[in-house]
């Protein structure tokens, strides 16, 4: 039974060899960047000497972690990071979904295509081109502020306000991502049979009617695994665009634990704390996503990850 197995197995590699070699590259980058390196993560209970090396380096045990937790900054980083990234996830789960429903009704493919080419580019422009733009925009002598100013007669300091950043990181996010994020969606509605919309005519119903019983069914699938992967990632809040928006002034909001592990790690030199600070918001980023798909599941028939 076992050699028969296996016979079967070599001719189905045999079969789709070129198939698992272009699998090969993707495999062994996978390994490289994202296995190996866990090998690292030991220094998070280590009381880490770059001289004496990963394995010489004494133990502590889960000192880090309680030095984390009992500093006054964790309040404030937890709670700034969570903020960002549910908000983030609520008001930027809808647009792309929108986008697509909307371009879908768009029947001139010239004009369909024109429109996600426009709003495909702004997510290849750099994270520091991104922020630029914004400092330029929203400086105290931005044209937004010349709006600003014009009708209430004081400028507004939207960069080095706390009560303004969220705001503004969210809403560029989404200004960013929206067009890409759409791409799955759009794709989706692409492969629904015309027959459905045909009937749906025949039978007298509206453009309401018809995305709410054929497009959004279709896109269903597509929207519960999207949700999935963008809750598990609720801790992990890109720290390049945050650290490059922070200033002096907005720094009890901006400041999040991906911020903190660069500036402790990299900066201060820290690397074992700042590895138990990763791991720690690694491991919570794991739990909410088994939560999520566990609730996921039990309000989709069953269907999760």
């Amino acid at each position: 039974m076992a050699k028969k197995k296996r016979a079967r197995i070599l001719k189905q590699l045999k079969k789709d060899k070129w198939l698992y070699f272009l699998m090969l590259p993707g495999i062994l980058l996978t390994l490289v960047f994202r296995y190996f390196p866990m090998y690292g993560a030991i220094i998070a209970f280590k009381d880490y000497n770059p001289m004496l090396g990963i394995l010489d380096s004494p133990w502590v045990g889960f000192e880090h972690f309680r030095e984390f937790i009992s500093s006054p900054n964790f309040g404030m980083l937890l709670s700034n990071t969570l903020k960002i990234s549910i908000y983030g996830l609520i008001l930027g789960f809808f647009p792309p979904i929108i986008l697509a429903l909307s371009l879908n009704q768009v029947l001139n493919e010239k004009i369909k295509k024109k429109l996600q080419l426009i709003l495909y580019a702004p997510n290849f422009i750099s994270v520091v081109v991104i922020v630029g733009m914004l400092f330029l925009f929203l400086s105290a002598n931005g044209p937004i502020n010349a709006i600003v100013q014009k009708l209430t007669g004081n400028p507004i300091m939207f960069m080095s306000s706390p009560d303004y950043f969220r705001t503004i990181y969210i809403l560029s996010g989404i200004w960013q991502g929206i067009g890409w994020s759409s791409i799955l969606y759009t794709a989706t509605l692409a492969g629904v049979s015309t027959d459905l919309y045909e009937a749906a005519n025949i039978d007298g119903a509206n453009l309401i009617q018809k995305i709410w019983h054929i497009d959004l069914p279709a896109m269903r699938p597509i929207m519960v695994i999207s949700f999935i992967l963008s809750a598990g990632n609720i801790m992990n809040v890109g720290y390049e665009k945050a650290y490059l928006m922070q200033t002096s002034m907005n720094i009890p909001t901006s400041e999040i634990i991906s911020t903190y592990v660069y500036k402790v790690g990299l900066q201060s030199g820290n690397y074992a704390y700042s590895a138990a600070v990763g791991l720690f918001n690694m491991i919570i980023n794991v739990v909410l996503l088994l939560i999520v798909n566990n609730i996921t599941k039990r309000l989709n028939d069953g269907q999760g990850l």
